[in-house]
C-alpha cells in the first residue's frame, strides 16, 4: 500500500525564504556590531594653578660644609745665634801674562815633530803611486799595466769547479782584498752566487804574487782593491 503526503505538510516548501531572512538578520547583527562606538566618562579636571600655594612652598636649607682652618705656622725661634767667621781667606792675585816693552824675550828653539805611521787605507783609484806588480816595474802608465797583469793571473789560474759544472751553477763573484804595506795580499772578502765558486775565486787571489807596496806622500800604505771575477758555462 502507497503511502501519500500531505501537500501542506512540506517542509522544505518555504526553505528559500527563511534562509533568506536569517541571512539578512545574520548580516544587519554583523553591521551593527562593527559600527558600535563606545565612550569613556568624561573627567572635568581643574586646570587652574593657585600661585599663591606654590610661593608659600618651604625651600629646604643646605647645609655649608665647613673646612677647618689650617694649622698655625711654627713659632720662629726666640734667640738667633750669629756664628762669626774667623777664618781669613787669602785672595787670588792673577796675573797679567802680557807683556811689556822693558821685558826680555827668550828664543825657543825649533821644534822638533816627530812623525806619526798612520796606518790608513787609501784607494786604488785615488792613491798616488800604484801598487806595481811584478813585470811593470818600467812601464809609463803602471795603473793600466797592474790592471792588466790582473787580468793575465786570473785567465792563467782560472779552473771552473767540477761540482759547479754539474749543478749549472754560474754568476758572477765581486773579489775584493787589501795590498798589504809590505806588499803580501790579506783581507780577503768575497761575495757570490755559490760558495763553490767563492772558493775558486779566494784559491785564484791567494795565488796573487808579493807587489811592491802603493805609496801615499812617500809613505807605504794599504790598498784596498776589487776586481770581478765571471764564471759562464759555454
Amino acid at each position: 500500500m502507497e503511502t501519500k503526503k500531505n501537500p501542506k505538510a512540506d517542509l522544505t516548501r518555504n526553505s528559500g525564504l527563511y534562509f533568506v531572512l536569517g541571512l539578512a538578520l545574520v548580516m544587519a547583527l554583523v553591521y551593527i556590531a562593527f559600527e558600535w562606538k563606545t565612550y569613556d566618562e568624561a573627567n572635568n579636571y581643574d586646570i587652574s594653578m593657585d600661585v599663591e600655594e606654590l610661593l608659600d612652598e618651604e625651600v629646604p636649607m643646605t647645609e655649608q660644609i665647613k673646612t677647618p682652618p689650617p694649622p698655625p705656622p711654627p713659632a720662629a725661634p726666640e734667640v738667633i745665634e750669629v756664628v762669626e767667621d774667623e777664618e781669613e781667606v787669602e785672595e787670588t792675585v792673577i796675573e797679567s801674562t802680557e807683556t811689556s816693552q822693558e821685558e826680555e824675550v827668550i828664543e825657543v828653539e825649533d821644534v822638533v815633530v816627530e812623525e806619526v805611521d798612520e796606518d790608513i787605507d787609501v784607494p786604488f783609484a785615488v792613491i798616488e803611486d800604484v801598487p806595481i806588480f811584478p813585470g811593470c816595474e818600467g812601464a809609463s802608465d803602471k795603473r793600466a799595466c797592474f790592471n792588466e797583469e790582473m787580468q793575465k793571473h786570473i785567465r792563467k789560474n782560472f779552473r771552473y769547479p767540477e761540482i759547479a759544472q754539474e749543478m749549472g751553477i754560474q754568476g758572477r763573484v765581486s773579489v775584493m782584498f787589501t795590498i798589504q804595506k809590505d806588499g803580501s795580499i790579506g783581507n780577503i772578502r768575497l761575495r757570490g752566487p755559490d760558495k763553490n765558486l767563492e772558493a775558486e775565486a779566494r784559491r785564484i787571489i791567494e795565488k796573487l804574487p808579493k807587489m811592491t807596496p802603493g805609496k801615499q806622500r812617500g809613505r807605504a800604505v794599504r790598498v784596498p782593491f776589487s776586481i770581478p771575477i765571471m764564471f759562464k758555462l759555454q
